[in-house]
């Protein structure tokens, strides 16, 4: 089976690179902001995060990433403008592990993690997420809610996991497809909502009520309280 290398950057390379393969590995890129990655992250996670962003800084969001236990993991490395001493001792400062000169490109990115992977492995995130009574763990593709475990066909609990992660947040069905890696075969935006039941079923089953907020016209959001 083909392991996903998740590769999270916050400029344009995000939407632009392709994803590649190699042997046995399937490199992936996708966007990162201020809420943290809205896609689940299997395997070794890097983390490309550029000087300034639009509504922040790239030192708040290195802070926020090394704080955020989906990326607890994650290599960061930080895009400076320029090769300026004080900036890359910030940049460490703030949590980055390296720092490269921007701007970017999918070869350079490419070229970096092969090298990084070769000197050192990765561990693949954590494997326990807990959210209250709900515990999750990734490695047994196993849930319970208190004691009672979930009855969750594979699509479930990767949705339960991605919901757990992203608690309190709205998101798309859409995003939900994305999140779960599901994009490249095109889905029908509705086959999300069979993935729902079915998970709505689960939990009530399980004695949880339903955690899972429909917001008409728009998704769903999984309520933490």
């Amino acid at each position: 089976m083909m392991r996903t290398v998740n590769i999270f950057v916050t400029g344009p390379l995000a939407s632009a690179a392709n994803d590649f393969e190699s042997d046995d590995a399937r490199f992936h890129f996708a966007p990162l902001d201020g809420g943290g990655p809205l896609q689940l992250a299997d395997g070794p996670v890097f983390a490309f995060i550029d000087w300034v962003l639009p509504t922040m800084s790239g030192l708040e969001l290195c802070r926020r990433v090394r704080a955020d236990r989906r990326l607890r993991d994650a290599h960061v490395t930080m895009v400076l403008e320029q090769d300026d001493e004080n900036d890359r001792r910030r940049a460490l400062a703030a949590g980055a592990d390296d720092y490269v000169v921007g701007p970017l490109d999918r070869n350079g990115v490419l070229d970096r993690i092969l090298a990084l992977q070769s000197a050192r492995p990765h561990r693949s995130g954590n494997e326990i997420v807990e959210l209250g009574p709900l515990t999750i763990d990734r490695v047994a593709m196993m849930a319970r809610w208190n004691d009672t475990r979930l009855a969750l066909r594979p699509n479930e609990f990767r949705l339960l996991r991605f919901f757990a992660e992203n608690a309190d947040r709205v998101l798309t069905r859409r995003e939900l497809i994305e999140g779960l890696g599901k994009q490249e075969q095109p889905l029908d935006e509705r086959t999300v909502d069979v993935w729902i039941g079915r998970l709505r079923k689960a939990l009530k089953a399980a004695g949880a009520g339903d955690p899972l907020r429909t917001i008409r016209s728009v998704g769903y959001v999984f309520d933490a309280s």
